[in-house]
Formats: C-alpha cells, sequence, structure tokens
C-alpha cells in the first residue's frame, strides 16, 4: 500500500504519475494526516473494472446454478472471460 499527503499530488503530479503506471497499484493520499483519496493509472483502473465485471458474472452465473438454471457452456464461459480480460 502506496500512501503520500495529498500535497505530493499537487507538488510532485509527475512522480506520483509515474509512480501510479510503475507500481500499477493505487496510491492512498492523505489530508491532515486522515485518508482522503485514493488515485491510480487509467490502466490499473480499467482492469479493476474488467475484473470486477467479471466477479460479477461468476456471482449471476453461481446464484443462476443454485436456481436451476443450466449455466454456461464452455464457449460462453470463454467468451465471458476474455471479453472480461480483454476489455
Amino acid at each position: 500500500m502506496i500512501i503520500k499527503p495529498s500535497t505530493s499530488l499537487r507538488n510532485q503530479y509527475n512522480e506520483i504519475s509515474d509512480l501510479c503506471k510503475t507500481s500499477g497499484e493505487p496510491i492512498y493520499l492523505t489530508k491532515n494526516g486522515e485518508g482522503d483519496l485514493v488515485v491510480m493509472s487509467i490502466e490499473t483502473f480499467e482492469k479493476e473494472k474488467r475484473l470486477n465485471y467479471l466477479a460479477k458474472k461468476l456471482l449471476e452465473s453461481e446464484i443462476a446454478k443454485i436456481s436451476g438454471d443450466r449455466g454456461y457452456s464452455l464457449e460462453e464461459a470463454i467468451s465471458i472471460w476474455e471479453k472480461a480480460i480483454n476489455g
């Protein structure tokens, strides 16, 4: 976990931007010693968004399976995974 004071965003924008991109992790910014914001690269944000979509689809599939639905064929499941991973 990377934590920086919020002033570093103003004073060291390029360094924070580079750190976001190279680490692939969000950076937590504090204001007056308290958590305030989270900053991340667009690439990391998009990846997290795809992974959340995939987790949602997997949960929906499990719920459908428990409810008696036939589920997905292997081809359908692979297609869902590819869309989630590749965008």
